[in-house]
């Protein structure tokens, strides 16, 4: 942290699923007092949709309380994060009965996208209003808008090209499990984990789960505590987890070395997936919400390694846009009228879209058939067809029901 002050870093356990209601509810209170102090508080990383949630004034309120025959302070559907009822057991939560009772909506999801499916049925059993009145009205419209934003923003996205960024992940990897990182997987290891909820789904740690089954099949030694005494537990533990930095460091083509190299090819993979959607995030916010985004090129400092690079490429421009930034916020923070940047698309996040071309591939909204049109297998499926049979495949608008 190098003397820096630090906020809401270790603070939440891992078996808890800490929505994006919940980090604006946290963050919140930590940065108006921040702004109290006449200090600059700093949002750093993470998940792009957590922030969105934190900038948005319309952020979904899991009570049902204000609904009242409007929808003002809900959100739309790709934003909506709730907690699912207590004793939702005795309910239907499945995706025929979500067609049945609202078919606009079970329209919008995959029948095996169970988590989207608990939501909007979590959300009917307790309001009484379809899913589809409330993600389709005008305030779920201007959720998360550039023009609503809570706080006044200056947004920097450090970038790179991707085969920089593919190469700097990988070494990355190998540097967090030279610093430990397999330690830490162990040390929070539970064979009875939800690996779908909180902590146990991050990525690096959800690689590791069939490893750690097969080389601790009954769990850390500290498990069962009536065995053994806090001291040898310890010692236990200990040897496991140098054992297990042998295996990392071994090799061997055994069982074990052979789950281990494949958790870490999947820790890489996954990253690397996790950048491609993150950037296409970025452009949504951009190209949909009309944000402002302000970019630093990191990529001759990933290939060089120099600091000077990074002081130079990364460092002293962001300094100056948040300078501008500060000097005359009203020109310099994301806070804009999306019609004005020319850029911003139509937010059409209901109709439904069908390329026959890649097997009648279901699309959800404008935006997403045009970023699949852009796609490089979209495009050589229409060429090879094209070439093939000479005929072309249009999309096929399907109706709301």
């Amino acid at each position: 942290m190098v003397g820096v002050p630090h906020h809401l870093l270790g603070t939440v356990s891992p078996d808890v699923e800490f929505t994006a209601k919940d980090f604006r509810d946290s963050a919140i209170p930590v940065i108006d007092d921040i702004l109290s102090r006449g200090c600059l508080p700093m949002i750093v990383g993470g998940t792009n949709y957590y922030i969105q949630a934190l900038f948005s004034p319309l952020l979904l309120d899991d009570s049902a309380k204000n609904i009242g025959g409007s929808c003002s302070s809900y959100l739309g559907d790709e934003e909506m994060d709730i907690e699912l009822d207590e004793g939702r057991d005795s309910l239907k939560y499945d995706h025929s009965y979500l067609k049945e009772i609202d078919p606009v909506s079970a329209g919008r999801l995959h029948p095996n996208n169970h988590r989207k499916i608990n939501q909007y049925l979590s959300l009917y059993y307790r309001t009484g209003v379809l899913p589809s009145t409330l993600f389709q009205g005008k305030a779920a419209e201007s959720w998360g808008q550039a023009d609503s934003f809570r706080y006044e923003c200056c947004l920097i996205c450090v970038d790179a090209s991707i085969p920089q960024i593919d190469g700097h992940v990988d070494s990355r990897v190998d540097s967090m499990l030279a610093a430990g990182l397999l330690d830490e997987v162990y040390d929070i290891y539970n064979p009875n984990a939800n690996y779908t909820r909180g902590l146990w789904q991050a990525i690096g740690v959800r690689e590791f789960e069939e490893f750690l089954r097969y080389y601790v099949p009954n769990g850390r030694c500290d498990e069962d505590s009536n065995e053994l005494s806090p001291k040898n537990s310890m010692e236990c533990n200990e040897i496991l987890k140098e054992n297990m930095r042998s295996i990392l460091n071994s090799t061997s083509a055994g069982e074990s070395s052979l789950l281990l190299k494949e958790a870490i090819d999947n820790v890489k993979l996954n990253t690397r997936r996790l950048v491609r959607r993150q950037r296409r995030q970025i452009k949504r916010l951009e190209t949909l919400f009309g944000w402002k985004i302000h970019y630093v090129d990191s990529t001759e400092y990933i290939t060089s390694k120099m600091e000077d690079s990074w002081t130079a490429q990364v460092v002293e421009p962001a300094v100056q846009i948040i300078k501008s930034f500060l000097e005359d916020c009203c020109s310099a923070t994301g806070k804009m009228n999306p019609q004005s940047s020319g850029q911003t698309i139509k937010k059409d996040l209901w109709t439904q879209y069908i390329c026959q071309a890649c097997g009648n591939k279901l699309l959800r909204g404008a935006h997403e058939w045009e970023q699949h049109n852009l796609g490089r297998s979209h495009r050589k499926r229409m060429y090879r067809l094209k070439k093939r049979e000479g005929s072309s495949f249009l999309q096929q608008k399907l109706p709301q029901e």
